[in-house]
């Protein structure tokens, strides 16, 4: 039981060493290039800083829990882009796309 809880912080520390490097990288790029510059402003918003997280955390940590959650944390957060992004579709993804989401966690927290 303790190996496997000292696998889970090891996993979780290496994601957050990760997300603190990418966040790094995107700062001093932006330093350099400005992404709004070029026609990118979105990739340093603040808003897609969560979204960054959750996919980091879902690419590094075995336990993919923090960051389904961190997702959908993010769709919540962002429901207006989001409607906006997608439109018409919006009325049936969103929702479809957040009952995914809860059907995965739950399976996971089942297992």
């Amino acid at each position: 039981m303790g190996a496997a809880k000292a696998n889970n912080n090891r996993d979780t520390y290496r994601a957050t060493a990760v997300t603190l490097i990418v966040f790094g990288i995107l700062y001093l790029v932006d330093k350099l290039i400005h992404f709004s510059s070029i026609g990118l402003p979105w990739v340093m918003n603040k808003d897609n800083f969560l979204l960054y997280t959750a996919v980091i955390f879902l690419i590094v940590k075995r336990d993919k829990s923090v960051g389904l959650v961190l997702i959908g944390l993010w769709l919540i957060l962002n429901f207006g882009l989001i409607t906006a992004l997608l439109g018409t579709m919006s009325a049936y993804l969103l929702p479809v796309t957040l009952l995914v989401l809860g059907i995965i966690l739950y399976w996971l927290a089942t297992r």
